[in-house]
This record gives structure tokens, sequence and C-alpha cells, in this order.
């Protein structure tokens, strides 16, 4: 354990040198300490602070900041302010963390992340977990403790039970807590995250309303029953960062993209492989991508593409979209209740976003025009991610540092823009910040320790205490709230009791049938759509009729934002009962066949029996041009497509080098299957570019496209995906072997049908746009 005062607020450094160096890096340092850091006490906060005059900025350079000066550079929405936690050496390099019963932090510090714009010693182990712990309730860190230590770029945690779990790439570990020490350590997944690009590897370890823990970047959900971990595929989302709302959707995003969520419960829909997409789940919940930061921000990656910085070289667009919160918390009022809050680095802000529902739909619009929620001249300021406090406050993480572009996509113009304003070190500084509103005091709510206060507490105004309290009554079998839990479904006052409580009898096996359907028959939907969600997770042999007449019943009231619901768990009455299964499906098609909700609710039910299904529909549903009947044809069409696909274990052999690039850096954005990702990227099966002319291909791979682009047909533009595809030729890992191996494969896969590419075909093209440092667009690659 290490400690630290709060009045000594000097970096760390480690000395590699001979003494006599040592001791002039000494005297050096002193000199250096005297004059930049500071305490960070005498300065915790900032209000709204008067803008700069642009005539007294440089921006030329990147001066390192204290956390006390860097507050200083904020600018911040009128009534709010910012408060120091923490800062440096109390806290490195933060990107994720968590908080205990305690209201200690649990920190995730990613130290090894991009030393330098070669990423030398990127793999070295230094990443930690610390707890961080405020010991005289000042609101200030001032107790430091190591739980973990030598990890390789840690990026997520989870408190759970006794015990953590740690993403630690490529494995998922769960540690038993004894004292703050770690103890007994588990595999839960050896493959969390696929080798290769470190901005592409699964995070987040979200633990939601149903009680399963989600991820962003990945199509997997991890849930422990006793002693043992069950792994589950769910709906592939996001990039960094997963948030919920008081409902349990999910929200997320990629580094183009403002906010993207589900509308409906993050369980369902996800049992028909033949169908690429499934209507209400990774949605655009904001369209508008703009930004507005406060001061030039020409360090980002693509800056050199036209449209990327405006005429005062400020981004326009997001570019590093991350982190996003809906905040759940009570202390900045009701207009902010689930709203929703988006970091970008790149451009030292935070957004926020107002979101409105209307029946399943959920959507937002950016808060402001012209400004930001959060903003910074300080180009270090760099926060990645968000989280709602136990004192209702927003909690920010701040990685400090310069350099935050991943150098398998770093291009030659951000290096520049690195060494012109010497932003690779320190590689020691971090901050956690907490927003608070102005004139109001924070303090953190007790939890309780037994379960019948607990059980009060689900249904406390903030919503950290909620999801807690949830989580403690589970983790701890605290069977003495059980009596209680029932109760409270009988509350009509307030209905995030209801559905917690729902949930946490959920979690302890013991909610009853008779409770779930008269959840689903409450004239709350809020409560109706909780009901119906967990249907899948309590149905079994000896009850599965009873939920099949409350459905139908519920069917016969034109609940037009229930009926998605009857038809995603038809698939669990399926295991039990087939033909009543199949009969509830065709009612509901029925009964809504324009909507492409209940379209694809019914389809997800229907693997290799699409076509059966189709001829049983046609008698009662005749019109083609109704949804459900074109919907339905499009994933009949996807299946016979599928059989027509090449042998992915022969191209594997042929190609390993290429085959194992693709599932490391091309199929996070362009689907496992090569058609794509919803909202990131096009398809590469069948792709004019993937199968014709190899030089604009390798030009493509080596340089980057800026879209718009066409593919099979379609036109493939933002913000239906991201504006650009980043090349990989300045990534010194990447020789012309591996690329044309990685053409190979894909000119190969799925039903292209191209040649092979040479590594000399590769050399030849670098060759000819030696210096090149702008992505192609569409009309230069036809003019190659």
């Amino acid at each position: 354990m290490t400690t630290s005062n709060k009045k000594d607020r000097t970096k760390i450094f480690r000395n590699p040198f001979s003494k006599k160096a040592y001791i002039c890096m000494a005297l050096v340092m002193v000199v250096f300490t005297l004059y930049r850091c500071q305490t960070y006490k005498p300065v915790t906060s900032v209000v709204q602070p008067p803008a700069p005059k642009k005539d007294t900025l440089d921006f030329n350079t990147s001066k390192v900041l204290s956390a006390g000066e860097s507050l200083g550079k904020m600018k911040l929405e009128p009534g709010f302010k910012a408060e120091l936690v923490a800062a440096e050496p109390m806290v490195s390099t933060p990107v994720a963390m968590t908080f205990d019963n305690r209201w200690r932090m649990w920190v995730v510090e990613m130290n090894g992340y991009m030393p330098d714009t070669l990423g030398t010693g990127e793999d070295a182990p230094s990443g930690k977990i610390v707890i961080l712990e405020d010991k005289n309730n000042d609101g200030i860190a001032d107790e430091r403790k190591v739980f973990i230590d030598s990890l390789r770029l840690p990026r997520a945690l989870c408190l759970i039970e006794d015990g953590l779990l740690v993403a630690e790439p490529p494995y998922l570990w769960y540690y038993k807590i004894n004292g703050d020490k770690p103890g007994k350590r588990t595999l839960v997944d050896a493959h969390y995250t696929e080798d290769g690009n470190v901005e592409h590897h699964p995070n987040g370890l979200l633990r939601a309303l149903d009680n399963w823990i989600y991820n962003a970047k990945s199509s997997k959900r991890y849930r422990k029953y006793g002693d043992n971990w069950v792994i589950e595929k769910t709906h592939f989302r996001g990039q960094w960062g997963i948030s919920q709302d008081n409902y349990g959707r999910l929200y997320y995003n990629d580094n183009s993209t403002n906010l993207l969520g589900d509308y409906f419960s993050p369980g369902l829909g996800l049992t028909n492989s033949d169908q690429n997409n499934v209507a209400g789940f990774i949605e655009r919940i904001v369209p508008d991508n703009r930004v507005y930061p406060i001061r030039p921000t020409p360090g980002v990656n693509r800056g050199y593409v036209t449209g990327t910085l405006d005429d005062s070289l400020r981004l326009i667009n997001f570019t590093a979209a991350c982190g996003p919160l809906i905040y759940r918390g009570d202390l900045f009022g009701p207009a902010y209740l689930q709203n929703a809050f988006v970091a970008e680095p790149s451009a030292n802000l935070i957004k926020r976003d107002v979101l409105n529902g209307q029946g399943n739909v959920m959507k937002g619009i950016e808060a402001y025009k012209g400004r930001e929620f959060l903003a910074s001249t300080d180009e270090r300021f760099r926060p990645v991610n968000l989280y709602d406090g136990p004192d209702g406050a927003l909690y920010v993480l701040d990685m400090y540092r310069g350099i935050i572009q991943h150098k398998t996509y770093l291009t030659d113009y951000l290096k520049k823009q690195i060494n012109k304003r010497e932003l690779t070190q320190p590689l020691s500084c971090g901050r956690i910040y907490k927003i608070v509103p102005t004139g109001k005091g924070t303090f953190n709510r007790i939890l309780a320790t037994n379960g019948i206060q607990l059980a009060e507490q689900l249904g406390d105004p903030t919503g950290w205490i909620r999801d807690k309290a949830q989580q403690t009554i589970i983790d701890n079998k605290l069977t003495d709230a059980i009596p209680y839990l029932h109760a409270a479904l009988k509350t009509t006052d307030n209905n995030l009791k209801v559905i917690h409580a729902l949930w946490t009898l959920e979690g302890l096996h013991v909610l009853k049938t008779d409770e779930v359907i008269a959840a689903i028959n409450n004239p709350d939907w809020d409560i109706r759509t909780q009901g119906l969600s967990v249907i899948p997770s309590v149905i079994t042999k000896t009850n599965y009729k009873q939920y099949v007449a409350a459905l139908q019943q519920l069917l016969l009231k034109n609940d037009d934002q229930a009926a998605p619901y009857i038809a995603f768990v038809c698939n669990a009455i399926y295991k039990f009962d087939k033909i009543a299964a199949n009969k509830l499906l065709k009612d509901v098609a029925k009964t809504y066949p324009s909507n492409v909700f209940v379209a694809d609710a019914v389809i997800s039910n229907l693997q290799d029996r699409e076509v059966a299904f189709q001829k049983e529909l046609a008698a009662v549903v005749p019109d083609s041009t109704l949804a459900i009947n074109k919907r339905l044809k499009k994933v009949i069409a996807n299946r016979a497509e599928k059989l027509r696909n090449h042998d992915p274990l022969q191209l594997k052999k042929e190609f390993p080098k290429g085959a194992a690039i693709f599932a490391s850096t091309c199929q996070t954005c362009h689907g496992a299957d090569g058609n794509g990702i919803r909202s990131l990227a096009p398809p590469f099966n069948k792709s004019e570019w993937i199968n014709g002319d190899k030089k604009k291909l390798i030009s493509i791979v080596l340089y980057g496209l800026t879209g718009p682009v066409q593919v099979d047909g379609h036109l493939y533009k933002a913000p239906e995906i991201t504006a650009d595809m980043p090349g990989i030729g300045n990534n010194t890992e990447f020789a012309d072997e591996d690329i044309a191996q990685i053409l190979s494969y894909l000119r190969r896969s799925w039903q292209n049908n191209g040649d092979k590419v040479l590594a000399k075909e590769v050399a030849e093209v670098r060759a000819k746009n030696k210096g090149r440092e702008k992505a192609f667009t569409v009309d230069e690659l036809n003019k190659l």
C-alpha cells in the first residue's frame, strides 16, 4: 500500500542514468518543479472562467499544466463547476473506473499506451488497478493503494460479489479480493479480445439492469452463476465506453458518432444469424455530430482532410467520440435527468445531448448550438470516460497526455503535429474531476448494509444508489430482503423501485410467475417493458403456458409498444411449445405487418425456418410490400448468399497472416461476415473495390479512403457510416507481404473472386505515392 500527502503533488520520475547524471537530473527537476508544479488543493474548482483573449493564447505550444492550471482553462455551462478529485502522482493515465460500497474509486491506469509515436514498449507490463480513497471527506483523494500492477494495457474493470473482473487483452480475469489485495485469479475468457489494434479491443464491463455484464466493441455478455461464468452472444456495440438509462437500454458510440443505442432490452433479438441488422438495435440516437472546441485543434489524425477542420483550425465533427454517459443522478436537476454526455478528447470537450423517447423510439438533439457543456483550451485535457457518482456528480477521467491516437492508424501529419508541440512527454500525468452545480454541496449517500434497507434504496433518486443496492443484495444473497422486494413490486408511486425490485428478484432466482404477469399488465409502460424483458430468464416448462396466455391477451389490447417484445420472447417459448410460439408469431405479424420493429422481432425467431414461415404467413399477410414480407425476403436471401461463400477454413490455411490481420484490424468495423457493420463501415463481400483494380485497393489500404463510396450498388456516406477509412501504410508493423496477405484473403473470402495481391505490387504502389499523407477520394482513385 502506498499513500500520498495532498501537500506533495510533484511528479515522480524514475531515472535509468548514472549517479552523476541522476544528480544533474535532480537539479533540473527541482527547478522545473518550482516553476511548473503546484499543490492542487488551493485551486480545486472553476466556475465559468472568462474566455481568454485570442491574442494572448499561443496554440503553437502545448505546455504541461498543473491540475489547478488546467482547471482554469475549462469553460463550463453556466451554473456548473469542475472540482478536482485526484491528480498525479495520486493517479496516472486513468481510462476506466468504478466505485465500491465505501465510495472508493477503483481505477484502471493504462500507463503503457503509446509511449511515443512508434508505440515503443507499449506491451510492457506497466498498467495498474489502483484504489483511491478520500479519507478525510474533503472531496479529494488522499490515499492510493495499488491493487494489481504489471498489467499489459488494462482497459476495464467490474466489481462483482467478492472479486474484481479485469480486462487485460486478450484475457478477462476474475480476482478474488482479500483485504484490498488480489487473491485467487480465474480466467473467465481467454478470448475477451483479439490480438492487434488496441483501439478495437472490447471494453466497458457494465453491470446492467438485467444483471448481465455488457461491453463496447464486443458481441459478448457475461454473467456469474455460483463459481461458473456464462458467456453469451449479444449485439455488437460501439467502440469505447458504454452506459445505460434508467430502463436498462444501452448506449454507446464509435469515434465519429455522437450517440448510438438500443430501443429494446439488450438481451433480446440476437437469435437469427442470417439477420444482419435488427431494427431497434444499434440505432443512431443523436444524428448531429457537430462539435464546438474553444481552441484550434490541428492535432487530429485527419486534420489535413478538407472538411475536418474549419477556417480557424477547429474540429468540425466528432473524430474521437467516447465514454458516453446517460446521466441518472438527481444533483443536476430534472432538466438533466437521462441526458447524455459524450467525451471528445481530440477536441478537449464534453458534449451534452437531450434525449426524448416516443413509443419505443429514443431520439436526441445536441443541447446547444455553437458551444459545449465543457470545453478547454488545454490541448492535453483528454476526457476519455464519464461516470455517475454516488453523490450525483458527473465524474470525468482525464488521461492528460499528448498522444491519444494509436500507432496502427497514426498519420505522418499527426506525427508532425505531435513533434511540433512536443506532445509525447510526460507520460505520468492523469486527473479525475467531478462536475457539480454551483451553490450545491455534494455528499455521498450512505449505502445500507442489510437487505431490508437496501431494498428500500432501490427507489433512491440517484441511479448509482439503485444499481449498487440491487447488486449488493444479489452479490451477498441477502435473503432477508426478499419479502420486501415482493412488496416493492406493488408500489404505485415509484416505478423505478418496482423495476429494480423485479430485476433483483430475478438475480436472486425467486421472481414469481404471477409477479411477471402482473408487470406485463401494469398500466405503466416502463414496468410493462421490464416484465416482458424478464420472461426469457424465468420461463420454464412448468409456467410457459401461463406466459403464452398472458401474451395472447396482451396482443388483443392493441399495445403497439409491447408488440415487438411479444415477438422477441417467442424464441423462449419455442423451446417448450413450438406450435404455440409459431401461432403467436403469426398473430403478431398479422396484427402489425407494417411495423419494422415487429417484423425484425418476428424474424429473430426464425433461424433456418424462414422459408416455411414465409409460406404460412402468405395466407394471412399476402401483401409483398409490407414490412414483414420485405424484411423476411431479405433474410432468406442472406441465407442463400451465405451458402455460396468460399470455405473460410481453407482460406485461413492459405492466407494465415491475412486471416489474423482481418480478425484483429478489419472485422471490428467491417464485420466478421464481411457484410459491414451498421454505423461503421460498408461491406467487403461483393465489393467492387475489393474485387477490382488491385492498385486502387492497395492505395486505399495504405493511405485510406475519404467517403462517400459506392459498394455493390449502394452509396455509403456519413452519417450512415464513418466518413473516412484510415490507412495503415505508415504503420511499420505491417510489411508489404502482410498487406499483400490481407488483401489476398479479402479478395478470396465470402463470394469475392479477385486474384492474389503480391508483395511487390504493394511496394510499387507505396513507391509511386512516396510522401503522400492524404487519404484518397473516389475521384482520385478512378483517375489512377
